[in-house]
């Protein structure tokens, strides 16, 4: 057994108990708007961040509303992106039914998608379509799984099509993660047919590593392909220290 590992889980059950015990001391005022609850997962996900001694580094600007799209590499990244600013994820189904993780997407105004199904992907659509009006952007990962981040996966463009037809800001995000003595990043990406639980113990048993996660430049799309082509360009660039397009 590692004992960073057993402090970090000992951390991070703490950091749960406290995150959801803010959650329901919001609720005893009344029920939270989506806005609200956008900010609750924010200061939760920094808290928890902060509990496991987790770094990360930020270069441009995050937006405030619109859509953000940013390639897949763990479920880290959830956490990471939502400590930088306040978003409504767009997720699997599957993490509205893990314990604690899933409770908390639900509580943070998470919307889940069934890939395989078309319906689900035209009610996610209409359900970020009313989003876009809040001052809160709405962040998803058009690749649809998390990578070994060796190449960044062809994006899927359903999803963007609300920002279209709204002309509403799509801004690309690249994160990577850097570990300590030579460690390569594919060993904290969840990626293939590793399960959860064994995973996640992995990952706390890391030395150490910092997340980085850059911003380019927001700009409106005229259509979904031209939004698809050009922030998987970008983010293909930035994840490979090339000048941004």
């Amino acid at each position: 057994m590692s004992l960073r590992a057993a402090r970090r889980a000992v951390a991070l059950g703490f950091a749960l108990f406290w995150c959801f015990t803010h959650y329901w001391l919001l609720r005893l005022r009344g029920t939270p708007t989506l806005e609200q609850r956008a900010y609750w997962l924010h200061q939760a996900a920094h808290h928890i961040l902060a509990s496991l001694q987790i770094r990360y580094t930020v270069e441009g600007a995050a937006p405030r509303s619109g859509i953000i799209v940013a390639n897949h590499l763990s479920y880290l990244d959830i956490a990471i992106l939502s400590a930088i600013t306040p978003c409504f994820f767009v997720a699997k189904l599957e993490i509205r039914n893990w314990p604690y993780f899933g409770r908390a997407a639900r509580a943070g105004g998470t919307i889940f998608i069934d890939r395989s199904s078309r319906a689900s992907s035209a009610e996610v659509a209409a359900e970020i379509a009313q989003r876009l009006s809040m001052n809160v952007p709405i962040l998803f990962f058009p690749e649809g799984t998390s990578t070994d981040g060796s190449a960044v996966l062809p994006f899927h463009r359903y999803l963007f099509e609300p920002a279209v037809q709204a002309g509403a800001t799509v801004t690309p995000a690249a994160i990577r993660y850097v570990l300590g003595k030579g460690v390569e990043e594919k060993e904290l990406c969840w990626f293939g047919d590793q399960t959860f639980l064994p995973h996640l113990w992995k990952a706390l048993s890391i030395t150490e590593f910092t997340a980085h996660v850059q911003f380019a430049e927001t700009q409106v799309y005229p259509d979904r392909r031209a939004a698809s082509e050009h922030t998987h360009a970008t983010i293909s660039a930035l994840r490979a220290d090339e000048v941004s397009v």
